[in-house]
C-alpha cells in the first residue's frame, strides 16, 4: 500500500489526470463529480463545528458509519464530511449516511489538490479508518493544526515489514496523528516501533457494527415465496465459490427436496456470470437485478445480484457462508459479524487471513463452524439443514458473540472524549 502512495508523489496533474480520465473510462469514477478527485468542492461547507471521516472503500465505509452514528449520539448538532475513494462506497454513502452528514469523493495526493480541499473543508478533527494514509494530507493537516485520528488503525506483519525500510519517512508521516486507535496489542507494537505515539488499542470497530440494513416489505415478499423450502446463503461471493457452491446444491438436493441456493455475489456486475455458472451446472437460476424478480417454486438458485441489499437475505436465511474465503483470487474472507448480528449461523471456509483476528476469535468461542474444503462445507451444510437443534444452537452463540462485542465504539469515543472537548467543545452527552 506505501508503494502506491509513494508512487502518487511528484507525479504532475496531467498525469493524474490522464489516470483518473482512464478510470472513468473504467466505471472507477464518477464523471460528474470528478472535480472532487481535484480537490474540488460539489457541497457547501456547513457552519459551524464539522468532522471529517475518511474510509478509503466500502469495507472501511461500515466502520465510519458506526463512527458517524456515534459522533452524532454525542452531539446532534455536529456536521460530519465523509470522504471515500470509490463509486461502490459512494453510493452506499448515498444510502445510509443520516441528514447532518455528507459524502465527497476523497482528492487524490496532489499537493496543490490537497491544499484546496482542506482550505475549502478545513475540518476541526480528521478521522483516518484503518490503514488510508496518505502523506500529502496529513502534512497539510499538521501545517494547519488539524488533529487527526487514526480509528481502526492495523498493519500486517508484511506492511511492518516493508514499512521498515522506509523508517525516517514514516515516522514523519505518524507524526501527524495526535491519537492511533488500534485493533490489536501487535498492531500497537508494530505502530510504536515506527516511530508511532499516543496509541490506544480498541480492538476491531467492525464488531460494533450496527445490524445491516433491509426493505422490510421486499422481507415480507420473500418470506412468502421461499415459504417452506430449506434455504441456505452463500454471502459476498468471488469468483470459484459460485461454481462450488452449485456443485454442493446438486448433490444436497438429492437428499433435500426444495432446497433453494441463495448466491449474494460481492460485485453485482458478476450477475450474468454467476447465472452461467449455474446454467453450466444444469440448475434453474434466477436474478433479483432483473425488474427484482423473486424466487419460483422450480428455482434451484436465486442470485441476489442487487446493491444493499446483503442484511435483507441474512434476515431471510438460517445460515450463510461468508464469501472470499474460498475464492480464486487467495481469499482473504469477509466480515462475519453482519450475518451473526442477524441470527444466521454462520460458516467459512480456510481463507480468511484479511480479517483472522475476527475469525479466530469466533472459532475460539465456537460462534462460527470453521470448514477445510468442498466436502466439508456439504457436510456441515447437511447437519446445520437436518439438525434444528443444532442450528439454533449456532445461530444462539453467534447472536451471543455480536452482542457481546458491541460496545467497541464506547472505547474509540472514549479515548477520544478529551480531543473532541477540546476542539468541538463536546463532552459527555451534548445534546
Amino acid at each position: 500500500m506505501l508503494t502506491l502512495y509513494r508512487s502518487l508523489l511528484g507525479r504532475s496533474d496531467r498525469v493524474l489526470l490522464h489516470l483518473l480520465k482512464r478510470r472513468v473510462k473504467q466505471g472507477k469514477e464518477d464523471k460528474t463529480r470528478i472535480g472532487e478527485r481535484m480537490g474540488r468542492p460539489s457541497a457547501p461547507r456547513p457552519e459551524g463545528p464539522l468532522v471529517w471521516i475518511h474510509a478509503a472503500s466500502v469495507g472501511e465505509s461500515q466502520s465510519a458509519l458506526i463512527l458517524v452514528d456515534a459522533l452524532l449520539r454525542k452531539c446532534r448538532t455536529l456536521r460530519i464530511l465523509v470522504t471515500t475513494g470509490t463509486v461502490t462506497s459512494a453510493k452506499l454513502m448515498a444510502d445510509r449516511l443520516p441528514p447532518q452528514a455528507f459524502h465527497q469523493f476523497y482528492p487524490l495526493d496532489h499537493p496543490t489538490w490537497v491544499h484546496d480541499f482542506v482550505s475549502y473543508w478545513h475540518p476541526d478533527v480528521a478521522f483516518w479508518m484503518e490503514s488510508e494514509l496518505w502523506p500529502n494530507m496529513l502534512a497539510e493537516l499538521r501545517r494547519r493544526d488539524i488533529p487527526s485520528v487514526l480509528v481502526n488503525g492495523r498493519l500486517s506483519k508484511r506492511s511492518y515489514r516493508r514499512w521498515r525500510r522506509f523508517r525516517s519517512s514514516i515516522r514523519e508521516m505518524l507524526s501527524g496523528f495526535s491519537l492511533l486507535l488500534l485493533q490489536t496489542a501487535e498492531d500497537e507494537y508494530r505502530f510504536r516501533k515506527l516511530g508511532a505515539g499516543n496509541t490506544v488499542v480498541t480492538d476491531n470497530l467492525k464488531y460494533s457494527a450496527m445490524p445491516l440494513p433491509a426493505d422490510e416489505t421486499s422481507l415480507a415478499r420473500l418470506r412468502r415465496h421461499v415459504a417452506g423450502r430449506p434455504v441456505w446463503l452463500y454471502a459476498s461471493t468471488h469468483e470459484g465459490e459460485e461454481a462450488m457452491a452449485c456443485r454442493i446444491h446438486n448433490r444436497l438436493a438429492e437428499e433435500i427436496p426444495g432446497l433453494l441456493t441463495i448466491l449474494v455475489p460481492r460485485h453485482p456486475h458478476r450477475g450474468k456470470a454467476v447465472l452461467d455458472t449455474c446454467l453450466d451446472a444444469i440448475l434453474n437460476a434466477r436474478r433479483r437485478s432483473e425488474e427484482h424478480s423473486l424466487p419460483l417454486p422450480d428455482d434451484d438458485v436465486y442470485i441476489a445480484d442487487t446493491l444493499g441489499e446483503l442484511g435483507l437475505f441474512y434476515r431471510l436465511c438460517p445460515m450463510a457462508c461468508i464469501g472470499r474465503s474460498f475464492s480464486k483470487d487467495g481469499g482473504g474472507g469477509h466480515n462475519p459479524i453482519e450475518a451473526a448480528q442477524l441470527g444466521c449461523a454462520v460458516l467459512h471456509g480456510p481463507n480468511v487471513q484479511n480479517l483472522a483476528d475476527i475469525y479466530a476469535e469466533m472459532d475460539n468461542a465456537n460462534a462460527c463452524i470453521p470448514v477445510s474444503d468442498e466436502r466439508h462445507l456439504e457436510s456441515e451444510l447437511r447437519r446445520l439443514l437436518g439438525e434444528p437443534a443444532y442450528l439454533a444452537e449456532m445461530q444462539k452463540k453467534g447472536e451471543a458473540f455480536a452482542r457481546a462485542k458491541a460496545a467497541i465504539i464506547d472505547r474509540v469515543m472514549d479515548a477520544s472524549n478529551q480531543l473532541l472537548a477540546e476542539r468541538l467543545g463536546v463532552s459527555g452527552d451534548n445534546p
